[in-house]
Parts: structure tokens; C-alpha cells; sequence
């Protein structure tokens, strides 16, 4: 499949998703990329998982990206200030296991398609000091890892796009126009970019996770950078409360489905340490055919309750008796005991004596004429 030629990087708040913005920038849910159209890149995948314990608000993402870039950028607005370090990859393998479904058998009679004798032979087959530029605040510069992490604060987006134009990202002006209600409402960013080794090695591969901290008094997922993208969006959410959790609105997208909801049970690992405190679990998803109609950004609340959701794979077998099928002894069965209760009948029948019809007798002569006289 052919890539377009860029240097973009995707920084996901939550979920799986990747579109076009304008070219060759890409736009996400949570984050706006920043491209150098000097090299290629593709993300392969996101995941993300966001924890709210009614205060403060975590995220944990982790991108997998393939190309021969070697200096990618993106931003992403945070509603406060936001402290960022590196994550643990173990805690989205334990996601992982949480949330995958479980399989139960459904046991059927009679055969179906594929199954003796309808089965068919073919089957099978198939750390910088911090700076500031015209109205743009560094609270704070670092290396983590890959990645050269700056916290901004900014008064207006042309001053933010300034500041990333004279560090080798220009901003593309409609996504200027995207961040002006960030900018109102005085929210902060965080912008990354590769820091490549002394070999000037190539970002590629599942990249190390970031871990974002910042104090939320309600869990907020940024969708409004979306609107600007060209094809449909995927939204994937992990989020973890002290309850199940929802979307208060759809805006602009299908109906949220729910994949997941439960209680974490695990107390070891990574997992384990986000869901003390925050022990339920809800998985999200949602599709966005039409991106330009997103209205804003997702904000979470409870649910209604706390009922469990799990997928359930059902795996479907034909009823079995010693490996023999159920239908296949109770057809044989029948035609046997008819069989038999006709030989039964026919040796019945051929064992019975046969009585001989009783002698005819012959009528008694007529007595003679008495003589007339």
C-alpha cells in the first residue's frame, strides 16, 4: 500500500484511530500532529487508557509506527497543567486480558452446512532549558525516553504555531482555527517530538509509553481536532472509575458501543495499581463516518449502573454421544426398533398354528311323498 510522504506522529488521549487532516498532517481525537514532509511514517496503532478518580486524570498511550522517519512532532491539548513521564507496556498486555471475551458452546441437533453428511471436501479452504515566543509559555522541557517533551501554555494559536515553526514544525492554519477554543477556555498542551539517538535511528516499532497526569474534575476525552479529518475515525476508550462510565453525548458520531464493563480484579502490575481506587472498568468504542459533524469533545459521566458487559464467543457443536452424533443414533435407533418390531411381527405371524376349516356336511335327503289316496 503506498504512504504518503510524511513525518507525522499521532499523540491518542484514548483509542485506536488515524485520518487524514490536511496533507500532510494527520488529525487524531486528543492531538493534532505537526509534519516535516521530509520522511515517511505510518502509526500502525494506538492504545490508550484513561484513569479519573474524580480529581485527576491519567493517560497512558503508546503508539506503533513504521517508516524512516526520524524527527516527528505532535500536540495535545490538557484542560490543566499536565506532568508526563514514561509508561509501563506491560499494563496493555493486562488490558488486554481483562477485557477479551469468553467463550461458551452452544450444542446443536441436528447437522448443519459442513457437518456430515452436508460437509464439503473444499472446506478448509478459505532536556532543553525552557523558553518562551510571543505569547507562548515553556512551563517545562524533558527528555523521555525517544521523546522530547515540552508542556506549553499559550495565549492565542498563531503565537503556538509560532513557537512550533521555530522549532522545525509549522502548524497547518486550519488547525490554528481548531485550537481557538482550547486557547478560550485557557487550556494548556503538551507537545512531543522524537529526540532521535546519537546513530539517528529511525521511529519504528511500538514506541515507549507516556503516562500524563493532570487534575480533571471530570474526565474529558478531546474530539474536536477530529472535525478537520477527511476519512472516518475509530474511537477506542479504556477508562477506568470508581464506576462504569458513559458518553454524554454522541457528538457528531454513531452510538457508543460498550465492549467491556466490569470490576478489575487484579491487584499486581501496572493495572493493578491504576484500579486501586478506580476498580471498574468500561471499554468503549464508536465510529465517526462523517467527521466533519464532530461538535466537540467527549465528556464522560456515570452510567446508570454498574451491570457487567462481556462479549461472549459462542462456539457451536453438534450434540454427541461416544463421538458418535446424537441425530445420527437417535435416526439408527428408530430405524432399528421398526426393523425389529417387523421381523417381530413377521415371525409372530409365521409361528402361529394353522386351524383347518370345519368339514362341509352334506344337507339330509328330503323324506318321501306320502301317496294320494
Amino acid at each position: 500500500m503506498k504512504r504518503s510522504r510524511i513525518v507525522t506522529l499521532v499523540l491518542a488521549l484514548l483509542g485506536i484511530q488515524l485520518s487524514w487532516l490536511v496533507a500532510p498532517a494527520y488529525a487524531c481525537g486528543c492531538g493534532a500532529m505537526v509534519p516535516d514532509p521530509a520522511a515517511e511514517i505510518s502509526v500502525a496503532q494506538e492504545q490508550s487508557v484513561l484513569r479519573w478518580d474524580g480529581r485527576q486524570e491519567q493517560i497512558v498511550m503508546r503508539l506503533t509506527v513504521n517508516g524512516d522517519a526520524r524527527h516527528a512532532a505532535w500536540i495535545m491539548p490538557v484542560p490543566h497543567r499536565a506532568t508526563v513521564r514514561l509508561g509501563d507496556p506491560a499494563l496493555f498486555d493486562q488490558l488486554s486480558r481483562a477485557v477479551q471475551p469468553v467463550h461458551r458452546t452452544r450444542y446443536y441437533f441436528w447437522p448443519k452446512n459442513g457437518d456430515w453428511p452436508f460437509d464439503s471436501h473444499d472446506a478448509g479452504a478459505a532536556a532543553a532549558p525552557p523558553e518562551a515566543a510571543g505569547g507562548v509559555g515553556v512551563v517545562g522541557r524533558q527528555r523521555l525516553g525517544p521523546f522530547d517533551v515540552a508542556r506549553l501554555t499559550a495565549t492565542d494559536p498563531a503565537a503556538l504555531g509560532d513557537w512550533l515553526h521555530a522549532h522545525g514544525f509549522p502548524l497547518p492554519a486550519r488547525l490554528r482555527t481548531a485550537l481557538q477554543p482550547y486557547v478560550d477556555r485557557r487550556w494548556e498542551y503538551v507537545a512531543v517530538r522524537l529526540a532521535p539517538d546519537a546513530r539517528g535511528t529511525a521511529l519504528h516499532g511500538a514506541l515507549d509509553p507516556l503516562h500524563l497526569t493532570f487534575a480533571a474534575d471530570r474526565p474529558v476525552y478531546p474530539m474536536r481536532l477530529s472535525r478537520l479529518a477527511r476519512t472516518p475515525q475509530s474511537l477506542g476508550l479504556y477508562v477506568l472509575a470508581a464506576h462504569r462510565m458513559e458518553t454524554r453525548a454522541t457528538i457528531g458520531g454513531e452510538r457508543p458501543g460498550v465492549v467491556f464493563a466490569g470490576r478489575v480484579h487484579t491487584r499486581t502490575g501496572t493495572l493493578g495499581r491504576l484500579a486501586a481506587g478506580t476498580p471498574y472498568l468500561t471499554a468503549l468504542t464508536q465510529r465517526f463516518p462523517e467527521p466533519a459533524r464532530i461538535s466537540g469533545d467527549h465528556e464522560l459521566r456515570r452510567a446508570a449502573t454498574d451491570a457487567p458487559v462481556q462479549q461472549v464467543i459462542y462456539d457451536y457443536r453438534m450434540r454427541a454421544v461416544g463421538g458418535i452424533p446424537a441425530w445420527l443414533l437417535t435416526v439408527g435407533g428408530t430405524l432399528l426398533l421398526v426393523v425389529t418390531a417387523g421381523a417381530v411381527i413377521v415371525v409372530r405371524r409365521s409361528r402361529r398354528p394353522v386351524i383347518p376349516p370345519p368339514p362341509v356336511q352334506a344337507p339330509p335327503p328330503f323324506p318321501p311323498s306320502a301317496p294320494v289316496g
